[in-house]
């Protein structure tokens, strides 16, 4: 590749991973899943449109493949143990016991009614039986439900994409016979068992590893959590076991650890994440050609209707019969299995194997992702207020997502307080700060707690401090100026200039004696307890958006 082919892909890529930001946000807006734009704008993209041309299936796989690891290890990373612990029975079954039956019920009905051998129906049943979580919550995460239900649906998608590559693959390689049903368990059972002790061996490895190993940067902290679980997805694959849920659950294992720098590794987490999700959607509409979905319309709907109403209803309902779930939490989760980026990757699987009709499976998938999400993913709010499922009075409690800081117009600020710094002893309402920028909370000794007028700051101290666009810069330079000069800065003709003029030799002539500071308020006020200490700094006060 030349340089100027080097900076043409670079161009295509940033146009189009802006492009697919900007979808994802208009997406939320209108409550569907943001995998829908950015399939959009790979197949804009494709050659069918603005003419670029992709049509590398064994690429699109083993880049689709290292995306989902991301994926995973990133949801991994920010699933609670707590918040699943009670439910991997269940979510087990479901991901396991559900899948067989789902693609049992999918396959006959795709052979019966469309007419597919048993190899591409079984197949086609393997490959959309999977279901997104991250696509459900797109739409559901404003929406109060019970955690039960959530956290079920969750869990089982974390779970459920293991066995169900494991059968793709199994069908993709049964050219001449089907393989029987315990050669068939007797491959999953491997796969998931050592996938899964190679996932909870490396996430525990690194975890020890993380908690006793100073690193010399913050940034080096969310690099080393990724890569233990990207070594899980590695060794277990290495040894033919499922990589997926060892990259899952080296995340679960790391994320519910006691790790440093928490918010460091939890936002690269999610970066890393929608970039994965970002670029396995772009890639996949690439990959088809819209001159040959129309063909794919019927076939995709009579799959999905199966699929929906059939094959996802009679799996729930098999594998939470035990442990009596109201049928109204059981609806809802049927009807939540929504598709995403794990069925269109495994379409990919018999193309490179070279399956007969496998190019029609892969339009059949996309164009069934496509059309059910848009049919389930507007309408889950609406299905689980139908169901009762959700609470009223939780509707009328404040949500943060209506009111983001970008609508008001403002800016969510840190402050640290260094060693040394003026501001230590300086009462809130001393700051003096330009309406409406306010302290809405001070964390001291990792106890946060929200302050009154009278509280005192102290060496320390993290501030987190809101204000306007109009009045941050005011905000900053009146912190600034009380961090060098003390509570009366303005006396002493400090404005808090980010960049100061260097100090002055004295001159020999008396100068006349400075404003007296007035004395130092007690350590001890009431509803500020907790001390605090901090490696000096040579700033007076470090801020951060």
């Amino acid at each position: 590749m030349s340089l100027g082919q080097l900076y043409l892909v670079a161009l295509v890529g940033g146009v189009a991973l802006l492009a697919s930001i900007a979808g994802a946000r208009f997406a939320s807006r209108l409550g569907l899943p943001s995998l829908l734009l950015f399939l959009a704008v790979g197949v804009i993209l494709g050659e069918d449109v603005l003419g670029l041309h992709f049509d590398d299936a064994q690429l699109a796989q083993t880049l689709g493949t290292a995306a989902l690891a991301v994926i995973l290890v990133e949801g991994g990373l920010t699933t609670r143990w707590s918040d699943v612990k009670r439910l991997l029975v269940p979510s087990g079954i479901l991901a396991t016991a559900g899948v067989a039956i789902s693609v049992v019920v999918t396959a006959a009905g795709a052979h019966l009614l469309l007419g597919l051998d048993w190899q591409l129906a079984l197949l086609l049943g393997a490959i959309v039986s999977s279901t997104d979580a991250a696509a459900v919550f797109a739409v559901l995460r404003a929406l109060p439900l019970p955690r039960k239900v959530t956290g079920l649906v969750e869990a089982e998608s974390g779970f459920n994409d293991a066995p169900t590559i494991i059968l793709v693959l199994v069908f993709t390689t049964a050219v001449a016979d089907l393989p029987s049903p315990g050669a068939v368990l007797g491959d999953m059972g491997y796969q998931l068992v050592v996938g899964a002790g190679s996932g909870l061996l490396v996430g525990w490895l690194g975890s020890i590893t993380l908690r006793r190993v100073a690193l010399p940067a913050i940034g080096l902290y969310p690099l080393a959590t990724f890569a233990w679980g990207i070594i899980a997805f590695a060794a277990a694959g290495s040894v033919n076991a499922s990589g997926i849920i060892a990259a899952y659950l080296a995340g679960m294992v790391l994320g519910n650890a006691e790790l440093p720098h928490r918010a460091a590794i939890n936002s690269f987490a999610e970066g890393s994440g929608w970039l994965a999700q970002i670029g396995l959607f772009v890639m996949l509409g690439l990959l088809v050609d819209p001159s040959d979905l129309p063909a794919a319309v019927l076939p995709a709907l009579v799959v999905g209707l199966v699929l929906l109403f059939l094959a996802r209803p009679v799996s729930v309902l098999l594998c939470l019969l035990p442990f009596r779930m109201p049928w109204r939490e059981q609806a809802f989760i049927s009807w939540a299995g929504l598709r995403g980026a794990v069925p269109v990757v495994l379409a990919t699987f018999p193309i490179v194997a070279g399956v007969s009709g496998s190019r029609d499976l892969l339009h059949i998938v996309f164009v069934l992702v496509v059309i059910f999400t848009l049919v389930q993913g507007p309408t889950l709010p609406y299905v689980a207020r139908r169901l009762g499922l959700v609470r009223t009075d939780a509707l009328r409690e404040i949500q943060v997502e209506t009111a983001p800081l970008d609508v008001l117009g403002a800016d969510l600020l840190t402050i640290s307080i260094p060693a040394g710094s003026r501001l230590h002893r300086v009462a809130i309402f001393e700051l003096r700060l330009p309406a409406p920028a306010a302290i809405t909370l001070i964390v001291r000794d990792g106890a946060a707690f929200v302050p009154d007028r009278d509280t005192y700051l102290r060496a320390g101290d993290e501030l987190l401090l809101i204000a306007t666009q109009h009045t941050r810069e005011a905000a900053e330079r009146r912190l600034r100026a009380v961090g060098r000069a003390g509570r009366l800065a303005g006396w002493h003709g400090e404005t808090g200039n980010p960049d100061p003029p260097p100090r002055r030799r004295p001159t020999r002539r008396a100068a006349a004696p400075a404003a007296p500071e007035p004395p130092a308020p007690p350590p001890e006020t009431t509803g500020d307890r907790i001390h605090g200490s901090r490696e000096a700094s040579p700033d007076p006060v470090g801020i951060a958006s």
